[in-house]
């Protein structure tokens, strides 16, 4: 098992919980909009490790979670249907880590390690 360069965890912040199941999109910025470079969910743990390449070139990238679905499957309404997170990746082959701290009427981020 692999792990991407571009790596995110999800925490429920209102229940203080790990988020599993929330879907995530990577994409590129190219000179045409985004291109998608890989899907996935968070797993038990709120992680998500196989996102995408091992390696991936520089440049603008976004992740997009789809927080509308994750909320509406406990039955709790949302202001946010979805989070993009957009970020800068060197050419330098560093791990980048986007974690998520999300809660029905609010998020944040950070760039983790």
């Amino acid at each position: 098992m692999t792990v991407s360069q571009i790596t995110t965890h999800v925490l429920d912040a209102q229940r203080g919980v790990p988020a599993p199941g929330v879907g995530v999109e990577l994409s590129r910025r190219s000179g045409e909009g985004w291109e998608p470079v890989a899907s996935g969910a968070t797993d038990a743990d709120g992680r998500a490790k196989q996102l995408g390449p091992e390696r991936v070139p520089g440049g603008e990238y976004r992740l997009r979670f789809d927080t509308g679905a994750y909320f509406a499957a406990s039955g709790t309404d949302t202001f946010y249907p979805e989070v993009l997170i957009g970020f800068t990746v060197a050419d330098d082959g560093r791990h980048y880590h986007v974690p998520l701290l999300l809660s029905p009427f609010a998020y944040s981020t950070y760039r983790g390690s």
